[in-house]
């Protein structure tokens, strides 16, 4: 069975270990998961046509929610390109002590998930 390729979208300013935490997560053996670090470490001025060609190579979008995210526009962008693009995305709710928003561009009814196993292995297993 092919593994589920996912970009990862958060606020690198912010949640840059949140990032980390996920990619580790898809390293286990019980993954149904790969995880690509796709992350735009310097916005270029091709930064979005560049975002645009990676989330359209994935099967979903993962948006990590933090405090800032409503604030990141590149998370912004990202989620808006997934929508044209018709690419699966849902928001996970990173940091679970603390108040996570939404990037700006999510729809009102776009839930934000709690960061559980089962909740990765059931939104990012599954997309397949």
């Amino acid at each position: 069975m092919a593994r589920t390729r996912a970009f990862i979208s958060f606020d690198y300013d912010h949640d840059v270990d949140l990032k980390n935490a996920l990619v580790g997560q898809s390293r286990f053996p019980d993954s149904p998961f790969d995880i690509t670090d796709m992350s735009i470490k310097t916005a270029s001025p091709g930064w979005k046509a560049d975002a645009r060609r990676r989330i359209k190579g994935c099967d979903v979008v993962v948006v990590i929610c933090g405090q800032y995210t409503h604030t990141a526009t590149g998370v912004g962008v990202e989620v808006g390109i997934a929508q044209e693009e018709g690419v699966s995305y849902f928001l996970l709710w990173g940091r679970p002590d603390k108040t996570c928003t939404k990037p700006t561009t999510a729809k009102s009814t776009d839930a934000i998930y709690e960061w559980t196993w089962p909740n990765l292995k059931r939104l990012i297993g599954g997309v397949r």
